[in-house]
């Protein structure tokens, strides 16, 4: 499909300029032409020599096929609904981190960073899906901050996946696509700078070491102000070698590494005020100007695929994957007043303007490790029992995953009045303090954890007839995970954590739909899928538990259609669908938990990507959501929304060709009303936010303009449950040059 649209936009420009007399033997193919620019043509002994020059064609937006076995290949092959976002919408947008390449995602909301989950939060479809994001197929639940720098796609399945995926998954799942070698030797240089102070630099070198072997790095620097916002400085750097042996031969040998390090000052935002997250000036920050969020990120992947024939292949994936990510940030964690004593009191309603009000700051330092294990075999089977034509997928899982978090706290002043331990100060709402402090650090409780899982799984997609397929699958997976607090109810008489749980949870995933194509345009499905997660999925207690809540339990229907256009180039999707969560973990009036909860989020999603001419492309989408707690317990949550989940959620990103060298594009993003909690008392306001770009294209460089929030919206990106409801405000206007060199 790719090379027939390229076709489609190097053809007619190189036509253009030859006449027809100069299709004559001798003369050098156009195509030809177009990969040397600035080298002269070998003319025709009639002719006067010419040069040709030609510019790179835009890649296109249209999806290309998943990455990985278990999503079943072609998008129309796959029961539900499924967003890529490839490598080409990614460098239009000026996606540089994982955060920004997925948030123009209808049903896709971001989470802020809490006090035990930091890095990247998301919400699929109104439901966490925080440890459900996967990198080439495997698990990847360390708490880090994500970069596209050596990402080639990304995946985003839509609903219930724990036949493909295992435990979670219960909004969809999120995999990262890294780029891998190939036999065509390729460099690629770019550099950026944002208005806002940000410079970054990445390379991509791909190089050929055999007939089948190749090689391919990819390195990333970035430092500067990440955002208008106060006190947003990153400093970060990583790098990605990739070796594959064997390309094109029966057996292929893959060895990958990430290596990542980040040392950012992460934005916390603003708490709430008066039924809304507080909205003093938008650079505001109530965090310290020395604070920082240090993490390291190491992974390591080895990837055997052996293909006996072409109906026979057997694949072995194991990945190793450490975190560690070191903590010391202050937020603002409540709006008040100085009382007469010149102690701050806290007060959730009362004057707007901020010049009046002060901000307790609250410490959030803490240390946490992540280390994940996994090995996947999977054999791919394709064969046929009479009428029938079976593509059969039989795997077996090996996974796990320890955690330690060491919490710290520090203990300050208001005005000399001391403060109760983790809060540190009263600072003006008005605007940024930035001071630094030296308060001693108190070490607080060590929570550590550790879980094993056990999977075999087996899908088979049945061609029943040529208009119609059957999906069906099945996992059992054995979950087995324990943890432990220092500081628990026992130890110290008003905490809540269990000094010690453990869990075993065997549950079977299902997988089923039906597929009816018509033709090679049209594809109708229906689905059913579930998924599971285990109350010691993220290897944590819930709060007031002394022993271990069932699973979460989750079932999703989907009926939906996918219609390609102009041989693929153009991708139109549409879905109904509903997701129940039943056993869900619901606060009890004490303050504990139960197994008593049950969600359901109904919806209706479309989406379109690809090219509507060649010089036309567009990708974008639109998710309603009709999400309810059909049943909690305390504060009153039954019938309410669950936080960060809007009823609507639009995107629109198209760009345009001229000459086959200019472009130009953009589009709005909108997210309707959200709340910031689940008891429905902090509104997060809907938003609507326009980007643009323009670029000059030639076939060794482009220079090309982002230009973000375009009419300089105040608006929330991020949201969170923690002090009550919390929100982060997304940047400003802001605009990034970018200057790509292919060597």
């Amino acid at each position: 499909m790719k090379t027939a649209m390229v076709g489609l936009l190097v053809g007619p420009a190189a036509m253009a300029q030859q006449t027809p007399a100069e299709q004559t033997p001798g003369t050098p193919d156009p195509a030809t032409a177009q990969a040397q620019p600035g080298v002269p043509t070998t003319p025709a002994t009639t002719l006067t020599p010419i040069t040709v020059t030609g510019s790179r064609p835009s890649e296109d937006f249209a999806p290309p096929p998943a990455s990985i076995n278990r999503l079943g290949g072609e998008i129309r092959d796959i029961p539900q609904s499924i967003v890529i976002i490839n490598k080409a919408l990614m460098e239009s947008q000026g996606a540089t981190s994982f955060q920004s390449a997925i948030r123009n995602t209808p049903g896709v909301t971001l989470g802020a960073a809490e006090g035990g989950n930091i890095g990247n939060n998301v919400n699929l479809n109104g439901f966490s899906a925080r440890t459900d994001i996967y990198l080439d197929g495997m698990r990847d639940r360390g708490q880090y901050y994500r970069d596209t720098f050596a990402l080639e796609q990304i995946e985003i399945l839509m609903g219930p996946s724990s036949m493909l995926f295992g435990r979670g998954s219960t909004g969809g799942v999120i995999n990262q696509v890294m780029k891998k070698p190939s036999l065509n030797k390729a460099i690629e240089l770019s550099g950026q700078a944002t208005t806002n102070g940000l410079t970054r630099f990445t390379a991509d070198v791909n190089q050929p070491m055999d007939t089948d072997s190749a090689a391919r790095v990819n390195v990333m620097f970035q430092r500067g102000k990440a955002s208008t916002r106060d006190l947003t400085d990153v400093l970060d750097f990583g790098i990605a070698p990739t070796v594959k042996f064997g390309i094109g031969t029966p057996t292929e040998i893959t060895l990958s590494a990430l290596l990542q390090h980040n040392h950012d000052n992460v934005d916390y935002g603003f708490p709430h005020y008066n039924g809304y997250l507080f909205q003093p000036a938008r650079n505001t920050n109530y965090g310290l100007s020395d604070d920082y969020t240090n993490s390291d990120h190491i992974m390591l992947n080895a990837t055997v695929d052996h293909k006996f024939n072409k109906n026979l292949s057997l694949r072995n994936q194991s990945q190793f994957s450490w975190v560690n990510t070191d903590v010391r940030q202050t937020s603002g964690a409540a709006v008040g007043v100085l009382s007469g004593t010149w102690n701050f009191v806290a007060t959730p309603f009362g004057s707007n303007n901020p010049s009046n009000l002060f901000v307790r700051q609250i410490s959030r330092d803490r240390n946490i490790n992540d280390i994940t294990v996994t090995n996947q075999t999977e054999l791919t089977a394709k064969f046929d029992t009479g009428p029938l034509s079976h593509n059969l997928l039989v795997g077996f899982e090996v996974d796990y995953d320890s955690y330690t978090n060491k919490a710290y706290s520090r203990r300050g002043f208001c005005n000399g009045n001391a403060l109760p331990a983790g809060q540190i100060n009263c600072v003006p709402a008005a605007y940024t303090t930035g001071y630094t402090n030296n308060l001693q650090e108190i070490p607080g409780n060590y929570a550590t954890g550790q879980a094993w899982d056990f999977a075999p799984y087996i899908n088979d997609t049945i061609q029943v007839i040529p208009e119609v397929k059957l999906v069906g699958g099945l996992r059992l997976d054995n979950y087995w995970a324990q943890i432990g607090n220092s500081i628990n109810l026992y130890t110290v008489p008003a905490s809540t954590a269990a000094p010690y749980m453990q869990q075993n949870v065997n549950f079977l995933s299902v997988r089923g739909g039906v597929l009816f194509q018509p033709d090679k345009v049209q594809s109708y499905y229906f689905s059913y899928s579930t998924s599971f997660n285990p109350s010691l999925e993220q290897l944590v207690s819930t709060t007031g538990s002394k022993d271990p809540l069932p699973p979460e339990n989750n079932e999703a229907f989907e009926l939906g259609a996918k219609y390609d256009f102009f041989n693929g180039g153009l991708s139109l999707t549409g879905a109904l669908f509903q997701i129940t969560k039943n056993n869900a973990r619901s606060q009890n009036f004490d303050g504990t938990y139960s197994a008593t909860g049950q969600v359901r989020v109904k919806g209706v999603r479309t989406g379109i990507a690809g090219r509507i001419t060649p010089e036309w492309q567009v990708w974008g989408g639109y998710t309603y959501l009709d999400a309810r707690i059909l049943n909690g317990t305390a504060a009153n949550t039954t019938g309410n929304t669950p936080l960060n989940t809007p009823a609507n959620s639009a995107t629109l990103w198209t760009t345009y060709t001229f000459d086959n060298k200019w472009e130009i594009g953009g589009g709005p993003t909108y997210q309707g009303l959200r709340y910031a909690n689940n008891t429905n008392t902090v509104i997060v306001p809907a938003y609507i936010r326009f980007d643009a770009t323009a670029a000059y294209k030639m076939e060794r460089y482009d220079v090309r303009l982002n230009v973000f929030n375009l009419t300089n919206t105040y608006y929330f990106e991020q949201v969170a449950a923690s002090d009550g409801g919390r929100g982060v405000p997304g940047s400003g206007l802001t605009a990034m040059l970018t200057l790509n060199y292919r060597m």
